[in-house]
């Protein structure tokens, strides 16, 4: 033993302390005249009872060390405990011999105390893998430190597990490794938002309130288990919009990249919600989706739409409408999941129908024979009496410049793809256009500038951002759009919007929390007037609205 590097000390035990299961403490107790039972504490897995057994450990500093140790995942090595407020290198110096950290976990990593109640606690129910931080899955015996950190990326990106069996889509788990470990494990709802720790989950209040809704509870539909039990949030409060501006009829068209949305996303009640209540709220009749990982995603929401299984939507004050979906059938984009597709959702009930959608293929290719740029999802819809050509875009940015402070968001542009040689051709020949999604840079970027010699204009200035996130509401970056050809300046009401409201919901994870945005980009919208005919957009006396006087946002 006097060779081991583990969580023990090579000293000793007590004689008489064979019955005795509990750690003693000696800086507690200072029984300098016997021999007692030195182990090791280990910080990754000590409670705040436990931590305040160490010298100059009071309550105040044991909460630090817990939050700091929920913050970072777990301590990598002792002297990571220096960085908690309250220790310090010289209070470390002090307790350095009796704390310990430990990838692996053996017996070793407990005080016999916490190793006891871990015991007792997994003999009855095992590991709620919906809350454990990766210190504590890598308790189970078989999982490392790489599946546990896949675990919780997993369960970060998809929600809370519904069941062990969902185990297998984790990375390096397959159903041998999930026999081992099923009955150490088990799946079950956290607690609800709040300042405390539990399992590993830290659930933080926000000092502003969530705008997010009520309306989802565990007796409207059947939740999936892993969430948070009480759902205390609130949508905006909104009055069903009128669809008139200055007493005509507008038609509202948004774009909206839903941020790697697979079935599993779309399913989950939060984002259904947000995405589905943001619908409604704005009045938007037709929206471009981009990054939808799987083709069969975005019928989730349309179905929500038309059916209304959550409470929200179902007792939303207008009618729904009657909605409809269409996806390209071949990738539009890359992502780092992969593949990803474009679609379209619209509401047939207020006079738009979709003619035809198809994916504009580059004729330019890599070394490898794919297609080095972006494919285009071009669609041709009837608005009340006008022809619409609606470009669906999603250029991936490849790096995040500026996310972290906001002040070089226009820095992007040098390391964004190129627009595909396709669009030159589509803006030659469609007249009614308008080029949305997410272009991967700022309007001004020069990568856009084929958009302006074809005498197109953004709607969104560069100094408006579309990204969203809950540690940065107010994003920092431009990378969403809406383009007009200059004949559709006429038929332009003035009015469009970054929406920012409504975006979080509880049931979507955010990290090791809850309450994340459903997608890191916000929805663009822009608004047009629905009574218009084909003579008064070609007419030549019309006047056009000039470029700088266009957008008038409202929000």
């Amino acid at each position: 033993m006097g060779g081991s590097l583990g969580c023990h000390r090579s000293i000793p035990r007590d004689p008489t302390d064979f019955s005795c299961g509990k750690r003693k403490f000696s800086a507690a107790c200072n029984f300098g005249h016997i021999l007692v039972n030195q182990e090791r504490l280990n910080i990754n897995t000590a409670t705040e009872e436990e931590l305040m057994t160490l010298p100059g450990v009071n309550r105040a500093v044991a909460q630090n060390i817990v939050e700091y140790r929920d913050c970072i995942g777990g301590f990598k090595k002792v002297e990571d405990l220096a960085l908690v407020s309250g220790i310090g290198a010289t209070k470390l110096e002090v307790i350095k011999l009796e704390i310990c950290v430990s990838s692996r976990t053996s017996s070793s990593q407990h005080s016999p105390s916490s190793l006891r109640k871990d015991l007792d606690h997994q003999s009855c129910t095992g590991m709620n893998i919906n809350t454990a931080t990766p210190a504590q899955l890598m308790s189970i015996r078989g999982i490392t430190e790489k599946i546990a950190k896949n675990i919780v990326a997993y369960r970060a990106e998809h929600g809370p597990f519904r069941s062990i069996e969902d185990l297998v889509r984790v990375n390096h788990i397959n159903s041998s490794l999930l026999d081992k470990i099923r009955f150490q494990v088990f799946v079950e709802r956290s607690r609800a938002p709040s300042t405390n720790t539990n399992a590993g989950l830290t659930c933080t209040t926000k000092s502003h309130p969530s705008p997010t809704s009520f309306s989802l509870r565990s007796d409207d539909l059947d939740l999936p288990p892993g969430g948070p039990t009480q759902i205390l949030s609130v949508r905006p409060n909104v009055e069903p919009p009128s669809g008139l501006r200055d007493g005509k009829p507008v038609v509202r068209v948004a774009t909206w990249s839903l941020q790697g949305c697979s079935c599993d996303k779309a399913n989950n009640p939060g984002v259904k919600e947000v995405v589905c209540m943001t619908l409604l709220e704005n009045d938007v009749k037709l929206l471009a989706v981009q990054d939808l990982l799987e083709r069969e995603a975005l019928d989730k929401f349309c179905v929500e739409l038309n059916q209304g299984t959550l409470a929200s939507v179902r007792k939303w004050k207008s009618p729904r409408g009657l909605w409809k979906s269409v996806v390209s059938e071949k990738p539009t984009g890359h992502s780092s999941k992969g593949v990803s597709y474009s679609g379209f959702l619209w509401d047939t009930s207020s006079g738009i129908d979709l003619k035809d959608a198809a994916v504009l293929e580059s004729p330019v290719v890599n070394g490898n024979g794919n297609h080095s740029y972006p494919r285009l999802y071009l669609a041709h819809f009837s608005v009340g009496s006008y022809e619409l050509t609606v470009v669906n875009v999603h250029i991936q940015a490849t790096a995040a410049s500026g996310e972290s402070n906001g002040k070089n968001h226009n820095t992007d542009e040098a390391k964004c793809p190129h627009l595909p040689p396709s669009v030159q051709e589509t803006l030659k020949v469609e007249k009614e256009l308008v080029l949305l999604g997410d272009f991967g840079s700022p309007a001004q970027s020069s990568e856009l500038d084929i958009l302006r010699k074809e005498k197109l204009c953004a709607l969104i200035p560069s100094s408006q951002f579309t990204n969203i996130s809950t540690r940065s509401p107010q994003g920092t970056r431009c990378l969403d759009n809406i383009w007009l050809s200059r004949s559709l300046k006429k038929i332009y009401s003035g009015h469009c919007m970054v929406i920012r409201e409504g975006l979080t919901n509880p049931w979507i994870p955010d990290n090791w929390s809850w309450g994340g945005v459903a997608s890191d980009h916000c929805p663009v919208v822009a608004e047009f007037y629905a009574d218009v005919s084909p003579k008064e957009l070609t007419r030549p006396g019309m006047a056009v609205v000039d470029r700088v006087d266009m957008p008038k946002h409202e929000r």
